[in-house]
């Protein structure tokens, strides 16, 4: 599990994050929808090690990792599909997932079990097709699913997925939460920025609302899927209608 608790962060003296309080449990997907400038990206930097918090902790299977370089987090079992997937446009498919395979230590119970290249392949068949190609070659789906494999052959027990539909095609998008859902039936917890309010509740046991870097909502997924008002509210959306018969 992962547990955020009166998390506060920023950059450059500012405060972005204000006073932050979430969890992610095994196995399950908690999503952050917001405006931009609400904070996302910076509470996934932070917990990723990027960011140094000023106030708060960030606990993982209860571990204290609040202020560690990111590659002792990454260690500690987090892993991170950042936004723009930054693959390196020279190495093929092959040879990121080969660099990228990092075992779990020996006796690390907060695991929920090793992933390899061949487990990745299985979950993503079109990575095995494109084995041979540079991430230059890629397309833009592609990409974001090789970035995702990345991450998992790290063996996270928490994997945060900041935006990983952005610039994709409906279809493509559709796929990647799919993902995600599975992911969480693997065992691992997902925090999940997501762009689009009603994708994020489809797939997500809870969802929370940032607002300048405050929670200002968080609603069970389920709830959300039955009656988005709260949401919407939340976020300052128009309800939506139905279209004239």
């Amino acid at each position: 599990m992962l547990e955020l608790t009166g998390l506060t962060a920023g950059y450059h003296g500012g405060t972005v994050l204000h006073d932050l309080d979430l969890t992610v449990p095994a196995g399950s997907v908690h999503a952050i929808v917001g405006h931009n400038g609400a904070g996302k990206t910076t509470l996934v930097h932070t917990v990723a090690g990027f960011i140094r918090p000023s106030a708060g902790s960030v606990r993982l299977g209860g571990r204290d990792i609040t202020g560690q370089p990111a590659h002792t987090v990454a260690r500690a079992g987090i892993g991170l599909v950042p936004q723009g997937r930054r693959v390196f446009a020279g190495l093929t498919v092959a040879e990121h997932l080969r660099l990228s395979h990092r075992p779990p230590g020996r006796g690390d119970a907060t695991r929920p079990s090793e992933w390899t290249p061949a487990r990745v392949l299985e979950l993503l068949p079109r990575l095995g097709e494109r084995r041979g190609n540079r991430g230059t070659d890629l397309s833009g789906g592609e990409q974001q699913m090789l970035a995702l494999a990345r991450a998992l052959l790290g063996s996270p027990s928490v994997l945060l997925l900041d935006e990983p539909t952005e610039g994709l095609a409906p279809g493509l998008a559709k796929q990647i939460y799919a993902l995600v859902g599975t992911l969480a039936q693997e065992g691992i917890g997902v925090l999940l920025v997501s762009p689009s309010p009603a994708q994020a509740a489809e797939c997500a046991r809870t969802v929370t609302v940032l607002t300048s870097g405050r929670v200002t909502l968080q609603v069970d997924g389920a709830d959300a899927r039955e009656d988005p008002t709260a949401l919407h509210e939340a976020l300052e959306l128009a309800p939506v209608r139905s279209a004239a018969r």
